[in-house]
């Protein structure tokens, strides 16, 4: 037989990169003649096969190809180094395949092996397989792949763990098998390296939901399949397969619960069958207890053990089922050791005992702290529409309950209701309560059963809230103004809420027009003639929206009253939402320590009460107002955890913000490669959802980080759309604070007409922020602009500035420019000072590309600098280039000696001139001078 020369795409497999790369080390090293042992392990339908699959195709190998007996070593295309692979199967066939070189020895499972190439068939003593493994491992470098192993008989399994423990390394084989986490046969292998596959995380299984639906999937119904396929492929593969085309585009109604993968729950459910009756019974009250329960919290022991008295059984039989692993018990909760064993648990069992263990627990679980898991528990027991039972469950699900608690019970009270405009509000209510508990994928799910036409005002709400943290925010606006006019008649409260997220929707995209237009509705509401059910009147409130109205309207006198009275009301408040209104407040004043006074607040209550939907946004406010304050190190431990939450409860917008402010901290802290990093990642949502904020910031951060190398023309370039009046002028929160930054890029890159033109703004800005920096930094901006008679004047009166305000940063940027400026001028002396300033300053705040640039300048100035020599600062490929140029040669001929283009010594050469901070030949080679003397003479 030809060896096939047929091209097979890669299966593609998600979220299993870890496990990837250990098949791959497996493979290399016995590609080297190296054998090992890996036994990959898992639940049903994690992707055992899967991963052996892909073992095979990154050797080339076909398990399906025709059938062939017999093996040829000197076949065609078989060197002699080539790995002989044998790859058992339970299939009914014996057989032995070459292909692409490589040979495939196909057998039934447990039934005895095909003789190869005169090897004797062996028998099923365990020394015959080990005989016939070393025989064959010989020839060549041997693959054993065994699918299933744990549907061999005992006598079998025996056979080959006996075999594998006693093949050496040196011996060429290397065994893969997969067996089935589920199965008693998996205990026999326990010796053997083992590598347990869990459940794909929330991206990967979204990637592979993509491919399935080819993107197709409306948002709701996405999350109601990753809910339910619990991270496992094969589960995900078969409910998607399932739904019509109208279904997975949100235009028809779910089936609940959704229909598919019921061999794979089957598959679970058998792994309890062979314990006693009593004790699946109590597996079963556990599965039916975990109804009311929060997600992962497992089900309450003592009150299985109430239910098993009740039900004349012993709770001590669920020992059995914690000895096979299928529980585990723990600070009296009892959890399941695989979520999908509870559903298929309860989808086994038949409709009537269900719903009489439902009634049983309902009986035990008594009391008025238990009347809301009582009520659950009836309502899973109903037989069909029950208002009365909807209407209790409605009425038990108010605060202080939990979120989570309040969205389960509206949910069932939705689902046990009769009237459908009722229903629509309660599954809306549900929705809102799921999307405070941070489980915004739940209240999208939800969101796709309101039926009522016009749908409910709530249900506007929601949307244009989710929308608010993980959409397109121009759409977020428009949802949430349009629930504000639906709720105004019924619900104040929440159409003030909903303008105000329509407010904020406007900020981030920088719809000024937008943001007044949303806050003035909001005035229009207070004023109206209330109810008696109606939130109390905020001043804090009221203070806050006249005050950004005025600031926004180009009133800033009246603003910057009504905002700080804002300020003073709010400091007393202890409603997340309410502080985080204070700390905007503070940062449109510029008092950014209330900011973070007011950030740091809103965290703890966040943290203390909740919703927890509202921690990446706490987290954010946070730590931008560090960054404001000059304090990098901790808004880049604050970002990191706001992008984990973020991340977490599926809010892009808060995430592609919290990458913004890692940008602005790592251009400090001089990462150029993070800086450049974060800035993409939060460009990536950016622009889709009309984020100005993050993108202006972004755009900032990546300038900034030009600035710290050198790359005054390129930071220039970037900034002046931002500034600059225009079509893409940054976003109005923001763009004043890039100023100074540009003023800098421009003059340094021979711009100064231009930095002029927004240095006006900024000194109108300046008059009334309380922004401690911005006195110093205009300063020095009218430095960097004025004659050489009156420039040190200026920077002395931004350095005076900068003693009346903390902030290293800043202070050490004045600092590295004066000195720059005075050694330019041949005050070298005097430069010295500053430049040494500079560079403690820097080196304090971690600035560590910025300490480079004030290194370089203070050795330009004729001072040596502890630690390390200018060349240190310099790649390997730069310092050859300035050892070149400093002995004489021209860039051609530098070219010429290190066998590169002219083109890239220049490049080399003019990055060489920014970090040593030199502007010619001449200054080079004196600095390199030094350095060597330096090094000669510690």
């Amino acid at each position: 037989m030809t060896p096939s020369t047929t091209v097979r795409s890669p299966l593609r497999l998600y979220g299993r990169s870890g496990e990837l790369a250990i098949l791959e080390t497996l493979l290399t090293r016995l590609r080297a003649g190296r054998g090992s042992t890996l036994v990959l392990t898992g639940a049903p339908g994690l992707g055992r096969t899967a991963l052996l699959r892909h073992a095979l195709d990154t050797l080339g190998l076909d398990p399906h190809a025709p059938d062939t007996h017999g093996l040829d070593t000197r076949a065609p295309g078989a060197g002699p180094g080539a790995p002989v692979l044998l790859h058992a199967t339970a299939a009914p066939a014996e057989r032995l395949l070459p292909y692409s070189g490589l040979h495939t020895l196909l057998c039934s499972a447990p039934g005895p092996l095909p003789p190869v190439a005169g090897v004797p068939r062996p028998d099923t003593a365990p020394t015959a397989l080990l005989d016939l493994l070393t025989t064959l491992g010989a020839l060549r470098p041997l693959l054993v792949c065994v699918d299933d192993a744990h549907a061999w008989d005992a006598g079998s399994r025996a056979a080959l763990v006996f075999a594998v423990r006693r093949l050496a390394p040196a011996r060429r084989v290397a065994v893969l098998l997969t067996a089935a986490e589920q199965h008693a046969g998996e205990r026999d292998f326990a010796a053997l390296p083992a590598l347990r596959l869990g459940p794909l995380d929330r991206s990967a299984s979204r990637a592979l939901l993509d491919r399935l639906t080819g993107g197709r999937a409306d948002p709701g119904v996405r999350e109601e399949l990753l809910r339910e396929a619990a991270g496992n492929p094969r589960l995900l593969t078969a409910l998607a397969a399932r739904l019509t085309e109208d279904q997975l585009a949100g235009r028809g109604g779910l089936p609940h619960p959704l229909s598919g993968g019921e061999s794979l729950l089957d598959a679970y459910a058998a792994y309890v069958d062979g314990l006693p009756d009593d004790t699946r019974l109590l597996l079963l009250f556990a599965a039916a207890a975990e109804e009311h329960e929060p997600e992962g919290t497992g089900a309450d022991a003592a009150v299985l053990l109430r239910a098993g008295q009740l039900a004349g059984v012993d709770p001590g039989l669920l020992g059995p089922a914690e000895t096979l692993g299928a529980v585990r018990i723990d600070g009296g909760r009892v959890h399941f050791t695989q979520p999908l064993l509870r559903r298929a648990l309860l989808r086994r069992a038949p409709l009537a005992r269900r719903r009489a263990v439902h009634r049983l627990l309902a009986t035990v679980l008594d009391g008025p702290h238990r009347t809301l898991p009582r009520l659950v528990q009836r309502a899973c027991a109903a037989t069909g529409h029950d208002p009365a039972l909807a209407e209790a469950l409605a009425r038990a699900a108010g605060p202080p309950r939990p979120h989570a608690d309040r969205a389960a019970a509206l949910t069932r009270a939705a689902a046990l209701s009769t009237d459908e405009a009722l229903r629509g509000e309660r599954f809306a209510a549900a929705a809102e309560h799921a999307w405070l508990a941070g489980d915004p994928g739940r209240a999208r799910a939800l969101l796709t059963r309101v039926r009522s036409v016009p749908a409910p005002g709530r249900a506007h709400y929601v949307r244009g809230l989710i929308a608010l943290r993980d959409g397109p925010a121009a759409d977020a606006g428009e949802a949430l103004l349009t629930a504000a006019e639906l709720l105004a008649p019924h619900d104040r409260g929440r159409a003030v809420d909903a303008l105000l997220g329509a407010a904020e929707a406007a900020w981030l995209t920088g719809d000024v027009p937008g943001y007044l237009h949303a806050m003035s509705r909001i005035r229009g509401r207070e004023e109206a003639p209330g109810r008696s059910d109606d939130p109390a009147p905020d001043p804090a409130l009221d203070h806050f929206r006249a005050g950004m109205c005025a600031v926004l309207d180009g009133r800033t006198d009246d603003g910057r009253a009504l905002l700080r009275g804002c300020l003073d009301s709010g400091d007393r408040i202890g409603d997340p939402a309410a502080l985080l209104r204070s700390g905007i407040a503070a940062l449109v004043l510029g008092e950014v320590d209330a900011a973070c006074r007011a950030g740091a607040r809103a965290l703890a209550a966040v943290r203390a009460h909740g919703p927890e939907a509202l921690l990446p946004q706490a987290l954010e406010h946070l730590a931008y107002g560090e960054l404001r304050a000059g304090r990098h190190a901790r808004a880049r431990v604050h970002a990191y955890e706001g992008l984990r939450a973020a991340d977490r409860l599926g809010q892009r917008n808060a995430a592609a913000a919290l990458h913004a402010v890692l940008a602005m901290a790592a251009s400090v802290e001089g990462d150029g490669a993070a800086c450049a990093e974060h800035a993409a990642s939060a460009a990536a949502d950016a622009g889709p959802h009309g984020l100005g904020q993050a993108a202006t910031l972004a755009t900032w951060a990546v300038a900034r980080a030009d600035l710290a190398a050198g790359r005054h023309t390129r930071a220039a370039a970037r900034l002046a759309p931002l500034v600059l009046t225009g079509p893409r002028r940054g976003h109005f929160a923001a763009l004043m604070l890039a100023v100074p930054c540009f003023v800098e890029a421009a003059v340094l890159a021979g711009r100064g007409e231009e930095a002029r033109a927004v240095v006006e703004e900024f000194t109108a800005w300046t008059a009334w922020t309380a922004d401690p920096q911005a006195p110093a930094q205009l300063a020095r901006c009218h430095a960097l602009l004025a004659p050489a008679g009156e420039a040190a004047g200026r920077y002395e009166e931004a350095l005076a500035h900068h003693a009346r305000s903390s902030g290293d940063f800043e202070r050490a940027r004045t600092e590295l420019l004066y000195g720059q400026w005075l050694r330019r001028q041949r005050r070298t002396r005097e430069a010295r000072d500053p430049l040494r300033d500079a560079l403690v300053a820097f080196e304090r705040c971690g600035a560590r590309v910025w300490a480079e640039r004030a290194a370089g300048e203070l050795r330009a100035a004729g001072e040596s600098v502890a630690g390390s020599g200018p060349v240190d600062l310099l790649t390997a490929q730069q310092r050859r280039v300035a050892r070149c140029v400093a002995e004489g040669a021209t860039n051609r001929e530098v070219a010429v000696r290190l066998s590169v283009s002219p083109r890239t010594v220049d490049h080399h050469l003019r990055n060489v001139f920014a970090a040593l901070g030199v502007r010619s030949r001449t200054e080079l080679a004196r600095l390199l001078d030094r350095d060597e003397e330096n090094a000669a003479n510690p």
